[in-house]
């Protein structure tokens, strides 16, 4: 049976069918046989009931064999195709379809296929995974299985395999026999509460019943069946089905016409043949003698004769749409097991005709009998039993502890709910499903009150069972009760409990309509007690209004235009538009039309049609949506920051550090409004300029480039961004899906029948490149998020950004000048009691719309609600243009007040600006058919001048007429004669009816202009949040803040928002009828006390048509209201800027968004807040009125799912509670706020903040002490590439310090030099503040910190996602130093990536050297020296990122850090080497880390000389040098030499690789003890200049030191400042070579965080940093003071720093006279000169012949300091000696060593000590003068 019969008739088959179908009929007692097409196509197989058995029930694998006494076929399978997969398990396609494989990981489902288990005989320990057509699927009484197969594979997803024989090939069954679905597909498969797949139950192939028999002993016939499984179709919230039932659902599996209930299992006799005493039906019982006598293919057991069946539903745990086992809880009464056979209901001929209704029967308990007949006048819905379904599913919290005593409400209790519920009910209210389902959660609720706090308390242990409260509700007592109910509502509620069946009641209620008795009856509770004692109800909704409004809530959008298109089509609208002609002879619209145009030119008529030509101009016109308000550069900073916060995160999805340039493209709905407001926005926004993009967009048409439409166009863009994002790795892409709510469809399902732009989003947005582009960000802008906020959403609720309040409390938060009006501030203005409200309904038009829905039953609803609309407009204009008050009795007093608002506007002003009227009409027909009847009413009536009616269509453009083309033109000063308008904002002032159509607003924004948005047409079939809100939404206003201030106004945002402070109601405006002058003269309040919307009984003509004419003296009864002059020429439309446009809705939907529900919220809060979702649970909350939009959010994303065509219902995670997508977005916000503006404001800050983060504060100061000849060419040529040793002896050191950074130190005296007497010194503190700096933009080679993380360096880094962190060692390295006196050890945390550049004593041994490379080694991937880099509070911000820098180079970079800060360096730098110091250096200055470097190198330079001796290298051929590199360089530039002229060209910068390769490449090298690069300033390179290219003078911050060399000089340990000085200096006395190379600079960056520099003077008392002045920093000895927790050396420098012009008087400003420095250079300030001299044999030292010094400075004098030495200089009388020491003890051995005490002079107060107590071993120093 697998596909034998599938999609065909064989004239066979069809021949005994036929035959078996005479014969049932023959043999019956009725004349309603089985219908054959059913038989064709449905056989049902049957299966055992129980495993439990005998052994004959069990064998069900080869019970298709049994059916024929023949052998079994054989098969040969068809041969696989050539290369495809052939391995058991997997498909041809190589996919694995193993259950064990891909439990976890199974796609989706399509709708109406189910997944199931199928065994191979290869495997039979294994299943495999098929998704099968549920159609051809027997359901779980065996039955109701279609012939033929329909199925998709699992594993590579191909879909539509049409025969079985052709399935099993393509998953490898390989079998032997006949392919047969029956014995293959054996399991159907579940998902459990982790969403994994598991094994369900087998599929029944056999009925339950085919093997079993009753005895006549037996009870009278019935079948007591456990129900197949529920429909999709009835779980959806919108379905609806018509009585189309096929004989399945009728027609239960019989055996010779015999039935037994479940529980009775005798053995089986087949002799025996009884008919039961069933009790007859409507339509009686059908018998039979048997089979026949061979079976043939056609026949079926179904053919037996039935009798009544006794139902019993079965357990069910249904959750969700996903079938759980059962826990052997209740049985589920919202089941829809098969009915009896015969049990069918006549639907009457003519029933719509006579009843003028179509009733609607909503199921309930029990099965729904066939309906047969004129079943077209009748729908089913199933949205009541799902509604009872889903009610009694206990919450999952309970089922994980199995039978509880927490049960479902009963049967019983449901029904009476519904039937309370029903009571209560208004006379024109539609049930709504959701108050139903609270209404029966709250009651399960109160009911298991108890147990459900004791399951709380005792958690987890579930309570033991409880009594019940109250006795439950019995079967017999329900229909009591339910009368009981019904007694107070009259007739409106009818309850039939008397027929034995639900089809005779059904078929009672038929008759009772066609008789007409229940034209008072609303609803039909039918109950009745079925053959199993379970109770069985259904309701018949005959209530006229009732029964249409739910006939229309079942038809889709599609359905419904459809629908509306063939009812124009087709002409059913004439008998409609014939009754309003009849109506009476002053109400025929045609007639009056004709009278009016033939008058139309009487000067009464025209007489206000032209303005004078000589009044001004209008000078209340403005335009603003152009301004830009402060709280969208909030929203738009906001998304900055949580763009930023991506960025920051530790995933690293997003480098913005990497981007350069922002490009854009904004996707809006298929919409030519929003297309062309989209980009008229943009192009006014100045986003273009900042993105650097107006070159290109020369005019708004060029604009339209970066925004596109989602209709098939957009497919072209997104595959062009996809390709220049992968093109441009450095542009940062940014996808704007604004009105992100519209097109959520899935793309696989819009793929298979499908609106044709359906889907595309989710085709495009969510495709795997632009998912896994990583300079790609997605923000969705909706005004209505909720349908992005599921358990399955894309986006994170951190990535979410919600549209700030702009007042709290009245207070404006940004400064706005404007206040927003929505849709809460609507429903305010309906409770404010301050006058009029602006959301209304109109009485009169419901009352007519009433009427003509029950004489024209067969009409939709909209099309009256249009032409009645269309009638009253039409009568309106002829009333108040044409004159003829008598009209007015046949429109409505709204309608009237519109149309002579509109039409009296234009007279108020001097340019003729109105107002807007908006008519929503969301069907596009009726729309196109509205604008015809008005425009050509408008015309015949002379009113083309007067205003404009414009269709709103979104899939066209804006028509507007010549008149009013130039009134556009010159309002908004536009020259352009070719312009026309294409957005509703460039209408602002225009007097027109705007039309607006399409099905949904697509986030077209309206002029401020809109006076009035009449909506009462709005179609009331979809009752969802989304659809609700955006509707109400398109009236959402910004109003004056001032004006609002007046009132006592208070605003809200959200229509949940939980603000107590509304906006009041601004219904107190001057209304705009005929009453101008009083209105002008009395108050905006003048008719407060006259309106009255709420009374739905008053009388039109009469409540406003009395006041008008009292009011508007001026004016005759007869004339036109539009005739009157204004007392004050004031522009109407300026006046009503601050006002909000009045709302009209359908009285249905009025009533339903003012009703509060009971968490104080509007009652379209708790709907489904979309038609693409469901909710998750029954046992959901109701939304707080205190909730944020973020908790919204959560709310959203707890209790609802997507649909299936829901594009995120693919979107489940893999073992994860989540699956966002890390650069997705979303803005939300009200409607009509400023959505907009703010995104195009954060793609402008967006680029500026990358140009930001692409730039630094580099150091920017010129050279100081600069003489004009020492940049000339004198030694080496300009073009030359090298220096030369020899050439660099003789040339001249430049003792004179040039770097600016040292502007405030004391000048090194030099014979050569003399200095500025301008100089100008600031204090040094100054200096590191104030510096200058320049905004430079970072290049390819620069360094970097930790917060840049590009795909290059992450592996460099050490923080690549993809990589565990990188492990590191440490260990310990110990050498010893004459100076320090002991052993110092050292320690390096060495990660395992860069152990190669170290030797060890074994692997994973002690560590032995630094390995260095020769000097005859070259790599051009690689560079010799080590970098190291001392660094000190810089974690963060320290430029330690050298990959790009270095440009991929090999090299090895050491950072130096103190011991303390190790473990956060390691955080940040895991992949880097780190050298951390001894602990005593924790408080030591860079002279310390320097010292430790370079004495550390010398002996690592030993070491590897030592082990390259070894191996056959000679000493000297060690490489040995090293960097000592600032934590600030960023950059490094070269100058380019014009070769020919030899000057300088410009500078561009280039890579560190290139620097130091170029500089380790010089000749001889190693001649020179140290080389550095100049420092950049931007005017420092000297264009068009011929310079020396090298020099010898002071070198800083990046230094290329030859260790071997400079053995013998030493860095100062104790140094914190100017120790670099103080090295230069040393070296130069030492005789060893200094260059600098002047082609290239260095760029460092300002950091204002960390560094060696940030020293705080702080006293021992307290942490807190205070202010001590610098002559506090000494002390006297053994005296009272203060002291300070700050290291002596520091204290000592700067207080010499501070306080030398005191120390040393003779040397202030006297240059000639320096103060005499020996072996040490310390800063005295800039006022004094130092003259350093080194006391070392050999050293070279400046001549001091003749030089008499102003002082003596000796600091820690060693050894080669004797006084024989210290007398070869001269000194002035007076002149100041200064000796420092580390102790009294060592000062008092100086003194005597020195004989200072023959030309010195002491005195006891001259001894000082820094200011530190004696444990932390301050300093001492003695001063005398000479004599």
């Amino acid at each position: 049976m697998g596909n034998s019969y599938a999609g065909q008739l064989r004239s066979t088959r069809f021949e005994e069918v036929l035959h078996n179908s005479i014969e049932a009929s023959l043999r019956s007692n009725t004349v309603v046989p089985r219908p054959v097409f059913s038989q064709l196509y449905l056989e049902p197989e049957h299966r055992p009931i129980s495993r439990d058995g005998p052994a004959w029930m069990e064998n069900d694998e080869d019970d298709d064999e049994d059916e024929s006494n023949s052998p079994p076929i054989p098969y040969q399978m068809k041969p696989p195709p050539e290369g495809s997969c052939t391995t058991d398990g997997f498909c041809q396609a190589g996919k694995d379809l193993r259950l064990a494989s891909i439990a976890t990981e199974c796609g989706d489902v399509p709708p109406g296929f189910l997944l199931v288990g199928a065994k191979s005989p290869s495997i039979p320990d294994q299943i495999l995974v098929c998704a099968v057509d549920r159609r051809f699927l027997p359901d779980e009484r065996g039955r109701n299985a279609l012939l033929g197969f329909s199925g998709n594979c699992m594993g590579c997803g191909e879909k539509g395999f049409r025969y079985f024989t052709e399935f099993s090939n393509h998953i490898n069954l390989k079998l032997t026999t006949q392919p047969k679905k029956q014995k293959h597909l054996k399991y159907r498969l579940l998902r459990n509460a982790q969403g994994i797949l598991v094994l369900g139950p087998p599929i029944c192939w056999k009925g339950i019943d085919s093997r079993v028999r009753q005895s006549t002993s037996n009870l009278p016939g019935g079948l007591e069946e456990n129900p197949p499984g529920s429909g999709v179709s009835d779980l959806l919230p919108n379905s609806g089905h018509t009585a189309s039932y096929t004989a399945s659902e009728t027609c239960p599996p019989m055996i010779n016409g015999s039935h037994i209930p479940v529980s009775q299992q005798p053995l089986p006799q087949p002799g025996l043949v009884t008919h039961g005493p069933g009790r007859p039906t409507v339509i009686g019982s059908m018998a039979n003698s048997g089979p026949p006598k061979k079976r043939h293919k056609g026949w079926s057991p179904e053919s037996s004769a039935p009798t009544d069946v006794v139902h019993r539903p079965a357990p069910s745990n249904t959750v969700n749409g996903n079938k759980s086992a059962s826990n052997g809880t209740s049985a589920s009464q919202g089941s829809s097991p098969p009915l009896a056979p015969g049990e069918s209901v006549m639907v009457p001929d003519n029933l719509l005709q006579t009843c003028g209704l179509q009733p609607v029967i909503l199921k309930g308990h029990g099965a729904l009998p066939r309906l047969c007949g004129n079943t077209g006048d009748v729908l089913v819905n199933g949205r009541l039993q799902a509604c009872y379904r889903s009610s009694q599913t206990l919450p999952h919290v309970y089922e994980q502890y199995g039978a509880s005593s927490v049960q479902p409400l009963s049967t019983e209790m449901q029904v009476l709910l519904t039937v309370y519920y029903l009571v209560q009910l208004a006379p024109d209210q539609m049930p709504l499903m959701e108050d139903l389902e609270q209404i029966l959660m709250r009651s399960w609720r109160e009911s298991h009150l108890t147990e459900i706090r004791q399951y709380q308390q005792s958690h987890p242990q579930f309570p033991s069972p409880l009594p019940g409260l109250a006795q439950p509700l019995t079967p017999s007592q329900l229909p009591w009760l339910a009368k009981l109910a019904t007694s107070s509502c009259g007739e409106s509620v009818l309850v039939l409990d008397m027929a034995p069946s639900l089809a005779e009641a059904l078929d009672d209620t038929f008759q009772r309509l066609m008789e007409g008795k229940l034209n008072q009856t609303h609803y039909v509770v039918i109950i009745c007690m079925g053959r199993s004692q379970e109770t069985e109800s259904c309701i018949v909704v005959t209530g006229k209004h009732q029964s249409r409004a739910l006939a229309e809530s079942m038809l889709s959008p599609s359905d419904c235009v459809r629908q509306i298109s063939q009812e124009l089509s087709s002409g059913m609208t004439a008998e409609l538009e014939a009754y309003f002609s009849s109506l009476c002879p002053d109400g025929d619209v045609e007639a009056l039309l004709e009278k009016a145009s033939s008058e139309n030119t009487s000067p009464s008529a025209q007489g206000c049609v032209q303005e004078p030509s000589g009044e001004p101009t209008c000078t209340e016109y403005r335009v603003e949506w152009r301004e830009i308000r402060p709280i969208q550069l909030a929203v738009a900073r906001k998304l900055l920051s949580h763009v930023c916060a991506i960025a920051d995160s530790s995933t690293h999805n997003l480098d913005l550090g990497s981007f350069d340039k922002v490009e854009f493209l904004i996707c809006v709905p298929p919409s030519e409004v929003a297309f062309q407001q989209v980009v008229l926005h943009l192009w006014n926004s100045g986003v273009l300029q900042e993105l650097g993009l107006d070159q290109e967009c020369l005019s708004p048409k060029d604009a339209e480039q970066y925004v596109v439409k989602l209709d098939q166009a957009v497919v072209a863009k997104i595959n062009g961004l996809i390709q220049k994002s992968k093109m441009n790795p450095y542009t940062l892409f940014i996808v704007v899906h604004d009105h992100a709510h519209w097109d959520i469809s899935s793309g696989q399902y819009s793929r298979v029948g499908g609106k044709p732009n359906e889907g595309l989003v989710d085709s495009l947005l969510n495709c795997r490149q632009i998912q896994e582009a990583a300079n790609i960000l997605t923000l969705h802008v909706t005004s209505f998020p909720f349908a992005l906020q599921t358990q399955y959403t894309r986006i994170s609720p951190y990535n979410e950004i919600h549209w700030p309040s702009a007042f709290n409390n009245d207070v404006d938060l940004y400064h706005e000048k404007t206040k927003y009006f929505g849709v809460s501030e609507l429903l305010e203005s309906t409770r404010s009691g301050k006058g009029l409200p602006l959301l209304r309904f109109d009485s009169s038009f419901e009352n007519m719309v009433t009427a003509l829905e029950e004489r024209f039953p067969k009409l939709h609803s909209v099309v009256i609600r249009t032409q009645v609309l269309l009638q009253h407009y039409s009568v309106a204009l002829m009333a108040t243009a044409g004159g003829q008050a008598q009209l007015q009795k046949h429109t409505s007093v709204e309608t009237l007040e519109m149309v002579q608002c509109l039409l009296s506007s234009t007279h108020r002003c001097s340019s003729q600006h109105g107002h807007m009227l908006l008519l929503r009409i969301p069907f596009p027909a009726l729309a196109a058919l509205a604008h015809q009847q008005l425009c050509r009413i408008r015309d015949r009536l002379g009113l083309h001048d007067r205003f404009e009616v414009v269709l709103g269509d979104p899939t066209s453009g804006i028509v507007v007429g010549k008149h009013f083309l130039d009134q556009l033109r010159l309002w908004l000063k536009i020259q352009d004669p070719e312009w026309t308008p294409h957005t509703y904002l460039e209408l602002e002032a225009l007097p027109c009816i705007l039309i607006f159509t399409g099905m949904d607003p697509m986030g077209e924004s309206l002029p401020r202009s809109l006076k009035y948005c009449d909506q009462r047409v709005m179609s009331c079939c979809a009752l969802q949040r989304t659809a609700l809100e955006q509707e109400l939404g398109l009236a959402a206003y910004l109003v004056s803040a001032e004006q609002q201030s007046l009132r006592g106004a208070r605003t809200s945002s959200d229509l949940s928002e939980s603000d107590p402070d509304k906006l009041s109601s601004t219904d107190n405006e001057e209304e705009e009828l005929v009453v101008d002058v009083n209105n002008t003269l009395s108050g905006p309040d003048h008719y407060q006390a006259d309106f009255s919307p709420h009374k739905t009984d008053k009388q039109p003509t009469l409540s406003r048509s009395t006041p008008q004419r009292r009011s508007s003296k001026s004016i005759s009864p007869g004339s036109s209201s539009t005739q009157a002059s204004p007392v004050r020429p004031c522009c109407s439309w300026g006046r009503n800027l601050n006002r909000p446009p009045v709302v009209l809705l359908p009285k249905v939907l009025y009533d339903l968004i003012t009703t509060v529900d009971a968490s104080g919220l509007p009652k379209p809060t708790s709907f489904l807040p979309h038609a693409s979702v469901e909710w998750a649970s029954s046992f959901r909350p109701l939304l707080s009125k205190m909730m944020t939009c973020t908790e919204q959010s959560l709310y959203y994303r707890q209790w609802t799912v997507p649909r299936p065509h829901h594009m995120d219902s693919s979107n489940r995670a893999e073992g994860r509670s989540d699956n966002f997508h890390p650069r997705r977005l979303l803005l939300s916000g009200p409607p009509q706020v400023g959505k907009t503006g703010a995104y195009l404001q954060f793609l402008g800050i967006l680029s500026r903040m990358l140009i930001r983060l692409m730039e630094v504060d580099i150091y920017d100061e010129e050279d100081i002490n600069c003489n004009s000849q020492s940049d000339l060419v004198r030694y080496h040529q300009a073009i030359a590439t090298w220096p030369n040793a020899d050439t660099m002896r003789g040339m001249p050191f430049d003792l004179t310090i040039h770097d600016p950074k040292y502007e405030d130190i004391s000048f090194i005296y030099s014979p050569d030099f003399t200095p500025n007497a301008e100089r100008t010194p600031r204090r040094q503190e100054d200096v590191y503040l104030r510096r200058r700096t320049a905004r430079i933009k970072l290049s390819k080679y620069a360094a970097y910190n930790t917060y840049h993380h590009c795909e290059q360096c992450h592996q460099y880094m050490g923080f690549n996602p993809r990589y565990q962190l990188y492990e590191s060692t440490l260990h310990a390295f110990t050498f010893s130093h004459l100076l320090l006196g002991e052993e110092i050890q050292l320690y390096f945390i060495i990660p395992k990536s860069k152990e190669h550049h170290f030797s060890f004593s074994q692997p994973g041994g002690q560590l032995e050297s630094m390995r260095l490379p020769l000097t005859s080694e070259w790599n051009p991937d690689c560079i010799k020296s080590p970098i190291f880099t001392p660094t000190t509070g810089r974690h963060e911000h320290g430029l330690f990122n050298l990959y790009h820098a270095m440009d991929g180079a090999s090299h090895l970079h050491i950072l130096v850090i103190k011991e303390y800060e190790m473990a956060v360096y390691k955080k940040y730098w895991p992949n880097h080497i780190m050298l951390v110091l001894p602990t005593i250096f924790n408080g030591a200055g860079i002279g310390a880390a320097h010292f430790l470097i370079k004495e550390l190198s010398y002996h690592n330079l030993e070491l590897e000389r030592n082990r390259r001796v070894e191996h056959g290298s000679r000493p000297q051929d060690v490489w040995p040098f090293i960097i000592l590199a600032d934590d600030s360089c960023v950059m490094w530039n070269s100058v380019d030499i014009d070769p020919k002229s030899g000057t300088a060209g410009t500078e561009r910068n280039v890579s560190l690789k290139q620097v130091l390769q170029h500089m380790e490449a010089s000749p001889d090298i190693t001649q020179y003890g140290l080389c550095g690069l100049r420092k950049w300033s931007s005017r420092g390179s000297g264009i068009g200049q011929r310079r020396e290219p090298f020099s010898r003078g002071h070198l800083h911050d990046f230094l290329l030191l030859n260790v071997d060399l400079t053995q013998d000089v030493q860095y100062n340990q104790n140094r914190f400042t100017c120790d670099d000085v103080d090295f230069n200096l040393r070296v130069l006395s030492a005789g060893l070579l200094m260059c600098r190379f002047n082609n290239f600079s260095v760029m460092k960056k300002q950091i204002a965080i960390g560094g060696y520099r940030t020293f705080i003077i702080k006293t021992k008392m307290t942490d807190v940093p205070t202010t001590v002045q610098p002559s506090q920093y000494i002390c006297a000895p053994d005296s009272k003071h203060l002291f300070l927790a700050t290291p002596a050396q520091l204290l000592l420098e700067k207080y010499l720093q501070h306080t030398s012009q005191r120390l040393f008087p003779l040397s202030a400003g006297n240059y000639s006279h320096p103060v005499l420095s020996v072996d040490c250079y310390l800063n005295l300030g800039p006022e004094v000169t130092v003259c350093f001299v080194s006391s070392r044999p050999h050293s070279v030292n400046i001549s001091t012949a003749g030089l008499l010094f102003s002082g003596l400075l000796l600091y820690f004098c060693d050894s080669f300091v004797t006084p024989g030495f210290l007398k070869k200089f001269q000194f002035l009388k007076g002149a100041t000696l200064c000796v420092i020491c580390p102790n009294r003890s060592a000062l008092r051995q100086t003194v005597v060593r020195l004989e200072l005490e023959d030309e010195w002079r002491f005195r006891l107060s001259d001894e000082f000590q820094t200011a530190n107590a004696k444990e932390d071993q301050p300093l001492f120093f003695l001063t005398g003068k000479h004599i």
